[in-house]
């Protein structure tokens, strides 16, 4: 997630709100400045997409530490007790990468205990309903990117489509589904006019066919993930990210099962760790560092 902030600059579902962000200009404009006497590093200039999938950038707040929330089991978009900055949000990201999709996990909408609302049965036949929806409407609406959720599972209830404030102007709400998502939760999306792309995977989406899929089908180039430790660590595993960037924010947390940065199956003996290659670092006010990472691909 990223930083925290107002209303304005949060999606919103059934059960969460978006990342807090603070959404005065002016506000983002003096927190974005690096502190006096400190030189902003020297960013080196975006590389072209990878392959057919777009260029993958992970973003998040986080702790000394690694850590992206305060206690496990809480959504970090309802937990007051995150320290709050202006030009740390969504306007602020989306502003310096300019990307056409922002990746963010389903849990930070609704946690794993939440047992969600049940859906009527489906009333389109299974094999409509497994088939990409992209209605005209979501594609004229998401004049400037698309907010892209994977949701397998069907668990988020969305109450909105189109996100409410200046800063999600022109940006959609889009689904990633699978094979074997319940075709209720496909009807449901549909009834509401909300979009989805149907990817392989069982339990959960195939993230390097998706990206393919969002460059291919909705000619995405660049996406921001401001997702959690799991869709991070997913991205991480299957080597799809090329940038990670964390605005490391002056608190220490610990915790053993706290959320973090990446939560990804354990590297085996004989694995080696992801290399990185230093982009920048800002010092931001209110004891804040931006720190900006190049994945050196093999």
């Amino acid at each position: 997630m990223t930083g925290q902030g107002t209303d304005a600059d949060r999606p919103h579902a059934g059960t969460g709100r978006g990342s807090r962000a603070g959404t005065d200009a002016a506000a983002d404009a003096a927190a974005d400045a690096p502190a006096a006497g400190t030189a902003a590093g020297t960013t080196a200039p975006a590389s072209a997409p990878v392959g057919a999938r777009p260029r993958v950038i992970t973003h998040n707040s986080g702790s000394v530490d690694g850590r992206i929330a305060l206690s496990p089991g809480l959504l970090l978009m309802t937990d007051e007790r995150w320290p709050v900055h202006a030009g740390s949000g969504y306007r602020n990201v989306k502003q310096r990468h300019h990307p056409q999709a922002i990746l963010e996990g389903s849990g930070s909408f609704i946690t794993d205990d939440h047992s969600p609302e049940p859906l009527p049965p489906a009333t389109e036949p299974a094999d409509v309903l497994r088939r990409d929806h992209l209605p005209a409407p979501a594609l004229e609406a998401a004049a400037t990117g698309w907010l892209v959720v994977p949701d397998s599972r069907g668990r988020v209830r969305w109450v909105h489509k189109q996100f409410p404030g200046p800063d999600w102007e022109g940006w959609h709400l889009l689904v990633l589904v699978t094979a074997a998502t319940p075709l209720p939760y496909l009807s449901f999306l549909r009834s509401e006019g909300i979009p989805y792309l149907v990817v392989a995977g069982d339990g959960t989406a195939d993230l390097s066919e998706a990206l393919a899929r969002l460059r291919d089908v909705l000619g995405v180039e660049t996406v921001v993930s401001t997702g959690g430790g799991r869709l991070n660590g997913a991205l991480l595993r299957a080597g799809v990210v090329d940038e990670i960037e964390v605005e490391v924010v002056p608190i220490a947390v610990g915790g053993t099962t706290t959320p973090a940065l990446f939560t990804a199956p354990d590297l085996a003996a004989d694995a080696e760790a992801t290399p990185l290659r230093l982009l920048a670092v800002e010092q931001r006010p209110r004891d804040r560092v931006l720190l900006r990472y190049e994945v050196v691909h093999p």
